[in-house]
């Protein structure tokens, strides 16, 4: 054994020492990564292995909408597990069946169906699939400064630039400008603008020629760059899809299942405005266990009755994860969780504008439901500020876990959260920015 690896009983009582020695982290130099072992949580709050309690103010990268343990699905997954662990995709699975019919029922895509994937990079990745076999085409239009998944393809789909080395220049991809009112990439102000960034948008459709655009593939609302765009951005972009004969993919992963006070961020625009693709995870079955979606309308769905749908996953709609996930819809519906967000988004919001009044140091602050961003002046991207890397280590020291990026903070608590515990996190935030 190397002299450096720590033996395994060392590891055993040292669950962080055996992270740094075994475990390769996502997004992360592994020589610098260093955060606690999380052992149980419960609603808004997590533990570490020191019974130092968190405040969840980013639903553990805005999967946790349900907060953490919710009794409802817990007991769902215990259910399923003494029933059926496992059913392949070849066969009928009863909790498959019951989560992609609530789906087409909560999406209002009538005559759609539901393709079952275990993440949302995966689920980005197939609905782009689909999208080439049904028109027949193949370039794809996405924006600079999304997020889309770190697959191969997933990564080039992004416009994320710190994968630029691992991207292996997917061909067809196509990429926009970003409906980004603080700094418009096009030198305008809102509205005078006319919503020139959707307009954008139709001008790379032309110039590509819509006889090779299969679709234009956008996050709805915010993802992890933080933009939000106007309202009158994705109804445009509807429009426009129409005029072109381009399918819309909606990346619902981060903003569904009422983390905007919707089910699902499109929503808000009406059914005449429905994508005809969505994906899905993190809040599907609220992060319990992994999965994900890609939900088809009528036309996407009519053309595999007489295709071959070439994909496939050996876990797709696994049934614990289904059961999990129909459990989790329960939970939203009979909780009344989608109001919550839309009611709590609203004071919380109105908290933030005055919070920027007191603070010189913040640029602007936006958002929908409980997904808010809070820009700083001092502008970075993807490098994160040096102070809110102290507001990430400091926040631990005082039990909140924030979230940012750039020159970010994302406030995307569970939804679950009290409101004396969302304003307790406001008031340490503001010290910390002082």
């Amino acid at each position: 054994m190397n002299a450096q690896t720590p033996s395994p009983s060392a590891l055993v009582s040292n669950p962080s020492a055996a992270e740094r020695a075994a475990v390769l982290h996502t997004w992360s130099i592994q020589s610098q990564w260093n955060a606690p072992t999380v052992v149980s949580g419960s609603g808004a709050w997590f533990i570490d292995q020191d019974e130092n309690r968190y405040l969840d103010f980013s639903s553990m990268a805005e999967c946790c909408n349900l907060g953490h343990q919710h009794p409802k699905v817990i007991a769902a997954i215990k259910a399923q597990a003494d029933r059926m662990c496992y059913v392949q995709p070849g066969w009928g699975s009863e909790p498959r069946a019951a989560l992609a019919s609530r789906l087409i029922e909560k999406s209002g895509l009538t005559g759609g169906k539901v393709f079952f994937t275990l993440a949302g990079a995966d689920a980005n990745e197939n609905a782009v699939k689909f999208a080439r076999w049904v028109t027949g085409k193949s370039k794809i239009i996405t924006r600079y400064r999304s997020y889309h998944g770190a697959t191969h393809m997933t990564l080039d789909l992004g416009g994320d630039n710190r994968a630029w080395h691992t991207q292996t220049g997917f061909d067809g991809i196509v990429h926009a400008l970003p409906p980004y009112c603080y700094h418009c990439p096009f030198g305008l102000k809102y509205p005078a603008c006319g919503i020139h960034c959707a307009d954008h948008v139709a001008e790379l459709i032309e110039y590509a020629s819509p006889e090779n655009v299969a679709a234009v593939l956008v996050e709805p609302h915010a993802g992890t760059n933080g933009i939000v765009a106007p309202d009158e951005y994705w109804p445009r972009l509807r429009e426009i899809c129409n005029r072109y004969n381009v399918l819309l993919i909606a990346d619902e992963v981060m903003s569904g299942f009422g983390r905007v006070g919707e089910w699902f961020a499109w929503q808000k625009y009406g059914l005449e405005n429905a994508p005809d693709m969505m994906t899905l995870a993190k809040g599907l079955t609220g992060a319990h266990v992994p999965l994900g979606a890609v939900v088809v309308n009528k036309r996407v769905a009519d053309y595999f009755d007489d295709h071959l749908l070439e994909s496939g996953l050996t876990y797709s709609g696994h049934p614990l994860a289904c059961a999990a996930g129909v459990a989790a819809m329960d939970a939203y519906e009979q909780e009344n969780l989608i109001q919550r967000s839309r009611e709590l988004g609203a004071w919380l919001m109105t908290r933030l504008q005055e919070m920027k009044q007191r603070l010189p140091i913040i640029g602007d602050v936006r958002g929908q439901g409980l997904f808010a961003i809070v820009e700083l002046k001092q502008f970075a991207w993807p490098q994160t500020l040096p102070q809110l890397k102290k507001l990430v280590s400091e926040g631990r020291q005082r039990g909140i876990s924030f979230a940012v990026r750039g020159n970010l903070i994302v406030i995307s608590p569970p939804l679950v959260i009290e409101q004396e515990d969302l304003a307790h996190g406001l008031k340490v935030m503001e010290e910390l920015l002082s």
